[in-house]
């Protein structure tokens, strides 16, 4: 059995050297050619699982250690009978982290937390986190996500789009990036959005790059609209806009789910999904301790997390995104 992994999903490799001959790659380098002969892909986001990849390839298996599968054609993974795994959710506190810290570091600490109402766009795995710590911070909470509205209408107490933009400080979007269906979320934060905000908010992005429309979110900064941008996912990117990075407030290489907690739950969550897969009796787990539980509560002292100096860097270095991303030095979670 031949294995194909992005060598930067950490504490993968050695649980998959016990299962045959394994190759551990740069996403760059996973090419057709590499694939021809392997029976199991483990990817992240830089790799495009299509037909260009695997045509031809006796690959049966595809782990993603990733929230999304924007990266992987999944029609033509059904067809060929390949099965996909994902990690949803695996790093939700950390993306609420950095989140809270992009909030704590725009607001004079003078300013009560209780005196800001934040707007949060998707209530899945990050959002919900998002929305409980908020709280519990004592921030005002509107919350908007019209498919779990349907799915869960007693979860929450919704708000509408033009709530969001009419009442809030703050605007933070965690949707998937999806084009067609009945709430299409490419470029939902657009320039008919902007027009309608009515506070100046900080709006944050750490979903999806084409979820906010990168010319709407500079005009709305021209405009006065927008107070502030927070940028964690960009469109285009490694290519990203110079000009949104250089008006950003903060501007970090999609890493706001690079926690070390993260990181060991998607590989945790992946292995666990190749186990089943190959019909292990013993589930491999990632070659790291097993992560505590997400705490219900947070204090702002718990954040921890200097979100500026990671700002700092790529604001330096903006060709370094790759790099940055690749060798980021994964931060701890809050706990307790």
């Amino acid at each position: 059995m031949k294995i194909v992994a992005d060598r930067n999903i950490p504490f993968i490799e050695r649980p998959l050297r016990t299962l045959g001959d394994t190759i551990m790659l740069p996403g760059s380098e996973i090419t057709p050619e590499v694939m021809a002969d392997a029976d199991i892909l483990l990817t992240r986001t830089r790799t495009r699982c299509d037909a260009s990849l695997l045509d031809g390839s006796t690959c049966g298996f595809i782990g993603t250690a990733t929230i999304g599968t924007d990266h992987i054609d999944l029609p033509y993974c059904a067809a060929r009978g390949i099965r996909v795994a994902n990690a949803p959710g695996c790093n939700a506190p950390a993306v609420a982290q950095w989140v809270l810290a992009a909030i704590l570091s725009y607001f004079p600490a003078s300013r009560p937390l209780s005196d800001i109402t934040l707007g949060v766009i998707g209530a899945g795995h990050v959002g919900s986190i998002l929305i409980r710590w908020a709280e519990g911070l004592g921030m005002r909470v509107l919350v908007n996500d019209p498919p779990l509205q349907q799915s869960a209408p007693h979860a929450y107490t919704y708000s509408s789009i033009d709530d969001i933009a009419r009442e809030c400080d703050v605007i933070s979007v965690h949707t998937p990036l999806t084009r067609g269906g009945s709430h299409p979320t490419y470029h939902l934060i657009d320039s008919k959005f902007i027009s309608s905000l009515r506070h100046k908010p900080l709006i944050l992005n750490a979903a999806r790059g084409p979820v906010t429309d990168t010319k709407a979110l500079l005009d709305g900064l021209d405009s006065g609209l927008i107070g502030a941008v927070g940028i964690d996912c960009w469109e285009g990117e490694p290519a990203i806009s110079p000009d949104l990075l250089d008006r950003a407030f903060i501007a970090t290489p999609h890493i706001a789910g690079y926690s070390r907690q993260g990181k060991i739950r998607a590989t945790d969550m992946v292995l666990q999904s190749l186990s089943q897969y190959l019909g292990l009796n013993e589930p491999l787990r990632a070659d790291a301790p097993a992560v505590a539980p997400v705490p219900d509560t947070i204090t702002a002292d718990m954040v921890a997390y200097d979100i500026l100096a990671d700002t700092k860097a790529l604001k330096s270095t903006p060709a370094d995104f790759e790099r940055l991303r690749n060798d980021y030095r994964l931060r701890e979670e809050p706990k307790c």
